[in-house]
């Protein structure tokens, strides 16, 4: 995979990711990155968001690693849910920050679209990162999303939903995660070869 070129997409979740935004820092800062643009970042609808996702990967046939927020999270598993195999294997893996839990109580009525959330294995290695206290998802239910997803699972202790407005512009932390997904992205690759 080292000499493989890599695609990054940046999956934001609802409202989008602002520029100072960890997500947005990222995009200026990862090589060959771009960003899923929605026409319609504040009423989400699932099947626009999915297709939007699938036309971003569709766009170029170089391998994805897909970095996704909180909402956009759940786009990636719905997409994986009923994708083509050719892009499946397009995408070599998956960093999935604050999941939205959009099944909770609590979640805004805009978001309820994208319930139920898939509960299958995700065709590619992925990592999912959430918070202790996140309104948006609690912390056995990111382990249970993961554990669904076939993912590996980081817990971080008060970080909230990792965006914005807890502080976590540059969120160069993350990067830790990032690379702990390539060097899985590489073993599986090295099981398949």
């Amino acid at each position: 995979m080292r000499n493989e070129s890599i695609r990054y997409l940046i999956v934001p979740g609802w409202q989008g990711s602002p520029e100072d935004h960890w997500q947005s820092h990222w995009q200026n800062s990862l090589p060959n990155s771009a960003r899923v643009e929605q026409a319609d970042w504040l009423t989400p609808r699932r099947e626009d968001w999915v297709a939007a996702l699938a036309e971003a990967i569709a766009a170029d046939s170089t391998p994805v690693i897909l970095i996704a927020h909180s909402l956009g999270c759940i786009t990636v598993a719905h997409w994986a849910a009923t994708a083509p195999l050719h892009f499946l294997r397009q995408v070599r893996g998956a960093l999935l920050v604050a999941p939205a839990d959009v099944e909770r109580p609590a979640c805004a009525p805009a978001l309820r679209n994208f319930a139920p959330i898939p509960t299958h294995l995700l065709p590619f290695p992925s990592q999912v990162v959430s918070s202790d206290n996140d309104a948006a998802v609690s912390a056995p239910r990111a382990l249970e999303l993961a554990r669904n997803w076939g993912a590996e699972a980081g817990i971080l202790s008060g970080a909230g939903h990792i965006n914005v407005k807890s502080g976590h512009q540059r969120w160069e932390q993350g990067f830790a995660y990032l690379y702990r997904l390539q060097n899985r992205m590489e073993q599986h690759a090295l099981r398949r070869a």
